[in-house]
């Protein structure tokens, strides 16, 4: 295993858990990809405290290499790469996030620090949100014209040139979500006439 692959991976893994973007300690995944190859998260892995052991290497094209053990989200992963520019994702359960996903349709953000970075986060609904194929066939599409998508109910994916691109989406989008659910605990009004 390549060492590079694996502290990065430790590195954003703390960085999710110390920042509350992971609801619970063995949630959650992220991805690289090399060639046709994956690096992956192993199912049920502590994203916190990941370890050589913790990350699985398989194909891009469906293999029985590592497929038992990697994450439950590794056919979405392989849609993503497959169907965008992705060379990393990161996939977490953000709280703020699910929540807001959970009453509406899409994120239209209202700060001026997340309409600079995201004009808009799709959510996307589907029957089935943990690694489903139905999430598998239609993320990639999505993610071809945005950095991060929240499906509804379960989290966010965003995807990048490295796992610091996609975990900074990661944390956009959160900033972005947290925002609105204060302001709108504030008494505060959500809902601008005008986006950029």
């Amino acid at each position: 295993m390549d060492r590079k692959i694996l502290e990065e991976m430790k590195k954003y893994g703390e960085f999710l858990e110390n920042r509350g973007l992971n609801l619970s300690s063995h949630s959650g995944n992220m991805s690289v990809k090399r060639g046709n190859r994956i690096f992956i998260k192993r199912r049920g892995a502590m994203m916190g405290d990941l370890h050589e052991e913790d990350i699985v290497e398989t194909g891009l094209e469906e293999d029985d290499s590592g497929v038992i053990i990697a994450s439950t989200e590794i056919g979405v992963h392989r849609a993503i790469y497959k169907n965008t520019s992705a060379l990393a994702i990161v996939h977490a359960h953000t709280p703020y996030a699910i929540a807001l996903s959970i009453t509406r349709d899409d994120i239209i953000p209202i700060d001026d620090e997340g309409r600079y970075h995201l004009k808009r986060v799709p959510i996307l609904d589907v029957e089935e949100s943990i690694g489903s194929e139905e999430v598998a066939e239609k993320l990639p599409d999505i993610l071809q014209n945005y950095n991060a998508a929240i499906v509804k109910g379960h989290g966010t994916f965003a995807h990048g040139e490295n796992l610091e691109e996609a975990y900074n989406w990661i944390t956009v989008v959160e900033s972005i979500c947290k925002i609105i659910y204060l302001v709108e605990n504030l008494g505060g009004d959500t809902v601008k006439e005008e986006i950029w």
